[in-house]
């Protein structure tokens, strides 16, 4: 009975690797220096992935609660970076402009982070979002394997139409720099 619970586990463990090592890994850039995701973003003109991530007062969002609406998924490894904060800025401003559109800046910061962020930098007009207790990295395919920043988010940019498919997507090849907030903004518009 034993052997067969210890078979039965190795085997169930083995299977589980097997399937997150069949995912296509995706090279992207740190600073120049190869770093690779978990995978490619989902793909284009298809159902973007559920998810639930968590919001600044610890409460649980998900995909169905912006159903209707154009999403713009801005998506970075933490808010206490340059290039991450002067993404959330742009969204930020653009976002009041856009109709029918919501702006989610997502990051495997903690909650209360993103909070102190964006009340110490009047940001208002975009929905912080964590990642620290989902999957959402792995369903997107931006969670970094490797590097001194494994396990945050690569910088990607994601729109989802109002009936939930995705129309735009970018993995910025370079994690230092910015997304193509035009291209981003053209989807919505």
């Amino acid at each position: 009975m034993f052997s067969k619970l210890v078979c039965g586990t190795l085997l169930f463990f083995s299977a589980v690797g097997f399937a997150q090592k069949s995912k296509a890994i995706n090279t992207v850039l740190m600073g120049g220096k190869e770093v690779h995701t978990y995978a490619k973003l989902p793909a284009l003109n298809k159902p973007a992935p559920k998810f639930t991530l968590t919001d600044v007062n610890m409460n649980d969002q998900t995909l169905d609660s912006f159903k209707g609406r154009y999403v713009i998924l801005n998506i970075f490894p933490s808010v206490d970076t340059g290039v991450c904060s002067a993404s959330v800025h742009h969204f930020n401003e653009e976002a009041g402009n856009l109709p029918n559109t919501v702006v989610l800046c997502i990051s495997k910061d903690l909650p209360f982070a993103q909070k102190r962020f964006c009340g110490a930098e009047g940001i208002k007009n975009v929905i912080m979002l964590s990642d620290f207790r989902s999957d959402f990295g792995w369903n997107y395919g931006v969670e970094l394997v490797d590097s001194p920043m494994k396990g945050l988010l690569s910088r990607a940019v994601v729109v989802i139409d109002p009936s939930g498919n995705i129309i735009y997507e970018e993995q910025v090849p370079d994690i230092s720099q910015e997304p193509n907030y035009e291209a981003a903004i053209a989807a919505v518009k």
